[in-house]
């Protein structure tokens, strides 16, 4: 027996919901949101007392109660960019979530459901490595085009866990270690993370990286501003093929390495040329990063749904191998790393972190 931790994670028609009894969880729900009900809701902030809503009734159907827990950690939006970190919500937290989005996404909702939640029982509501983490060093925001700088936009709570379960496999601190990690799903992100910082990374918001499972990743760029400009396209459709039918599904026509993988069995080479490609691209950039920091690498970290895929992981393997030892976490785990990041709060293992809504970097000072 240990905390009882709540955690959410709102998506776009559902939340995810999951409470932990210490390290292990004992109950996890994704909640559905009807489509027609939300799109009654003007903003995604007037969305909130129905979350609410619906989550007590998952919860309630459960017999599970907010006075049982030991404190509510979220997945949470819209706020400038921090270090990572645990972040008790505290009032600019609500302030920045709340005010008016140019790209509204129900994310800004976890801050704001959980300070619910903390205001009603009296416990703490925390924000574990938030999706605005920015912890780049300043060769890594460069770009070869003056006024255009590089972001970190990176699946960065998943990233931080599996890298600290990594770190505790080698036997070190998180601290201590310095790893490339991969996140392989959907989207692919991939760090360079050292002395507890991410340093760098592809920006995945901005179509960075190797190609994704519907995401583009790096392409030439001149072609793209032809089509940008060919009157065939417009920008909604251009950026689609970068951020949502690019990759394995604009080539092949399917997101899914399981699907793949059966036609390659089936001895389909154009499947088999897709597939094997990504890994390819993947373990080029293990090998930039590589180089990030300076040839010193403890492990190279595999996560994510693709890196479920034995082929996959070996195929990658084939080409990076050397780089480092490989250590694989198949799969997501942000409910897992909220949870962990509330208990090191709890038990003082982790010290907090105040948002003040200052921006960790807002351009060069010295630039000319």
């Amino acid at each position: 027996m240990g905390y009882k931790i709540f955690t959410l994670s709102p998506g776009s028609t559902s939340t995810k919901l999951a409470v932990f009894d210490g390290e292990e969880r004992i109950f996890k729900a994704n909640v559905t949101h009807d489509p027609e009900t939300l799109k009654s809701f003007a903003k995604v902030n007037d969305q909130l007392p129905y979350r609410v809503e619906t989550i007590l009734e998952e919860l309630g159907k459960e017999g599970i109660s907010l006075e049982e827990m030991d404190a509510f950690a979220a997945y949470s939006g819209g706020l400038e960019s921090t270090p990572g970190g645990i972040f008790p919500v505290n009032d600019k937290i609500i302030e920045d979530c709340t005010k008016p989005h140019i790209f509204e996404h129900p994310a800004i909702l976890g801050a704001q459901i959980i300070h619910r939640f903390s205001q009603q029982t009296g416990k703490p509501a925390l924000l574990v490595n938030p999706p605005d983490t920015d912890e780049f060093q300043d060769l890594a925001r460069v770009s070869g085009i003056k006024g255009i700088y590089r972001g970190s936009h990176v699946h960065v709570l998943n990233q931080k866990e599996v890298a600290m379960r990594a770190a505790k496999e080698l036997g070190k601190t998180y601290e201590e270690c310095s790893l490339v990690v991969c996140h392989v799903g959907g989207g692919l992100s991939i760090t360079a993370q050292q002395n507890g910082r991410i340093i760098d990374g592809n920006d995945v918001l901005q179509g960075e990286g190797p190609m994704a499972p519907n995401r583009s990743g790096n392409v030439p760029l001149m072609p793209v501003i032809r089509m940008c400009f060919s009157g065939e396209y417009t920008q909604k459709e251009v950026e689609n093929k970068v951020s949502k039918t690019g990759g394995w599904l604009g080539l092949a026509g399917t997101d899914s390495a399981l699907e793949l993988e059966r036609r390659i069995g089936e001895g389909d080479q154009w499947a088999e040329l897709v597939f094997d490609a990504m890994a390819y691209q993947l373990a080029k950039n293990i090998g930039s990063y590589a180089c990030v920091l300076r040839g010193k690498v403890d492990a190279v970290v595999m996560t994510g749904g693709v890196s479920n895929s034995k082929r996959f992981v070996d195929k990658v393997k084939e080409y990076a191998g050397w780089v480092a030892p490989f250590i694989v976490y198949g799969g997501d785990f942000e409910m897992e790393a909220l949870a962990s990041g509330a208990i090191r709060y709890l038990t003082g293992a982790e010290a907090p972190k105040e948002y003040t809504g200052i921006p960790v970097w807002s351009g060069f000072s010295f630039e000319h």
